[in-house]
């Protein structure tokens, strides 16, 4: 008994949700069905409004073809009735003439006859029908205002529905990756005149291929395009692909999305790798502050979690960020943090190849500064410029202004205003490491060495900030100036 009352509460239970889904599906087709109405009157309106704006154009062409044979009409009236009011007057003139001369032939008087001939000869020269023209000056013919809308009247017994846009076609070799800017081109597979607008999507992936169902970054959206081009600029590259979509638009349907592609985005993307940093740096991702207590703060806290399970060693330090598990470790421990005058952190991610670039702007008031490259095994105690083993530019604002390339404790001044945004540029292969006014890609100076080690970015700061711009690629410019060999020159042998 109590299996079949089990029994029985579960088929009531399922007819229960059963009944709900059908209740809520009779509740969406009334739904359809209002807005069935709802839809096909705004459709009917715009149809109407559309014929009626179709009206108002053809009988405003009407009324201005009407015109035209109308001003026509008296213009040509106007010029036959001036001619014929000329012939009418030359005429009469000629009738009296002939009347004239007759009488005179006719006279019997023989003194008179001489002189009354020639007064005839006289008005019968000076007569104005003989110096008018007897071609009518317009055409009585109206055939040039004739119409033919066999044609017209085609397009309009064509007129239809708007059919729904195809789908784009990308065009993968016509579109272009450079600069952190991305244009790309597509074309309709047919010619659609009713196209109003495209619209453009896209987002950002570290996966190769077709777009995944789902990702991490949402689809970003820009409409109202109105060519079969678009260019994207001011892009930070920080992951490896961008995926593209096209829909076509007319002023009533979206069709459907093209097939999405994907386009690889190089770049330099790199973290600031805190584990290195000096303990007066506070480490934020990109950027980075001088602070005058940090070392102290470090050691209060250190002693005060001594003994509940925690070291007091810097790795566990409040200035220390959290590193990207993505990035390459860059083999120093917390133990092997630089200290001493060394105010310096390094990048997380090593340069082993090929071209990277990256830009850095510093705090003016910053009484030093230091930006460029070192091997990872710089030591802890050394200072950016001062070993072989790092390269770097160096702007001191502390009792003496200076502007200096620095290279195995070799100084090179400078001779070129201090920018407040730098960019580095570092050819792996080539051994070039040049700087630039990261505004006017103006060089400020170029190392040229063999690097037998990976390098990685490296920065200094004391009592000041600065903050680092990553996932850029090397500008057009400044590969135009490497390839010219702008970018060197002899002065620069002394610091190789």
């Amino acid at each position: 008994m109590e299996d079949q009352r089990e029994a029985l509460r579960k088929i009531i239970t399922t007819l229960a949700v059963k009944n709900e889904e059908i209740q809520t599906f009779i509740y969406s087709l009334k739904q359809m069905l209002l807005n069935m109405e709802a839809n096909s009157a705004k459709v009917q309106e715009d149809l109407e409004a559309e014929f009626q704006s179709l009206f108002s154009v053809l009988e405003e062409l009407k009324e201005g073809m009407l015109m035209k044979i109308k001003q026509d009409r008296a213009s040509r009236t106007y010029e036959l009735q001036n001619q014929l009011a000329a012939c009418t007057r030359a005429l009469e003139s000629s009738e009296e003439l002939l009347e004239t001369a007759n009488q005179t032939l006719q006279a019997t008087d023989s003194d008179d006859f001489p002189q009354a001939a020639k007064q005839i000869k006289d008005g019968v020269t000076m007569a104005p029908a003989f110096r008018l023209s007897l071609k009518a000056k317009v055409s009585d013919n109206m055939s040039h205002l004739m119409v033919d809308f066999a044609q017209e009247r085609q397009m309009l017994q064509a007129l239809k529905f708007l059919p729904v846009p195809s789908a784009p076609v990308i065009d993968l070799a016509e579109s272009l990756v450079a600069d952190n800017c991305v244009t790309l081109v597509w074309r309709m597979p047919d010619e659609d005149s009713k196209i109003d607008h495209y619209v453009l999507e896209y987002r950002r992936t570290n996966f190769e291929g077709p777009p995944r169902l789902k990702e991490d970054h949402p689809w970003m959206v820009i409409e109202g395009i109105r060519q079969t081009e678009y260019t994207l600029t001011g892009l930070k590259f920080d992951m490896k692909y961008m995926n593209f979509r096209v829909k076509a638009c007319n002023k009533a349907v979206a069709g459907e999305f093209s097939e999405p592609v994907t386009l690889e985005t190089p770049a330099f993307m790199f973290r600031l790798d805190a584990s290195t940093s000096h303990q007066n740096l506070r480490v934020d991702d990109l950027s980075v502050e001088w602070d005058a207590m940090g070392g102290k703060v470090q050691d209060i806290k250190a002693r005060e979690k001594d003994g509940k399970g925690r070291t007091a060693s810097p790795v566990n330090s409040p200035a220390r960020g959290t590193p990207s598990p993505k990035r390459m470790p860059s083999g120093r421990g917390g133990r092997d943090r630089f200290t001493a005058e060394s105010y310096t952190v390094l990048g997380d991610t090593l340069i082993d190849s090929g071209e990277h670039y990256w830009e850095v702007r510093y705090e003016p008031d910053s009484k030093a500064f230091g930006v460029g490259v070192a091997y990872r095994s710089l030591g802890r105690f050394e200072q950016l410029g001062k070993t072989a083993s790092s390269w770097c530019l160096h702007v001191n604002n502390w009792l003496q202004v200076s502007f200096t390339a620095k290279h195995a404790n070799k100084v090179k001044v400078l001779d070129a205003p201090v920018p407040d945004c730098l960019g580095v540029h570092c050819d792996f292969h080539q051994g070039l490491l040049s700087f630039y006014n990261a505004r006017t890609k103006q060089v400020l100076h170029t190392f040229k060495a063999k690097f037998t080690q990976p390098l990685l970015p490296a920065f200094t700061v004391w009592c000041g900030s600065f903050q680092v711009t990553t996932g850029l690629q090397v500008p057009s410019s400044v590969c135009c100036l490497q390839k010219r060999g702008s970018a060197t020159s002899s002065s620069n042998t002394s610091l190789t």
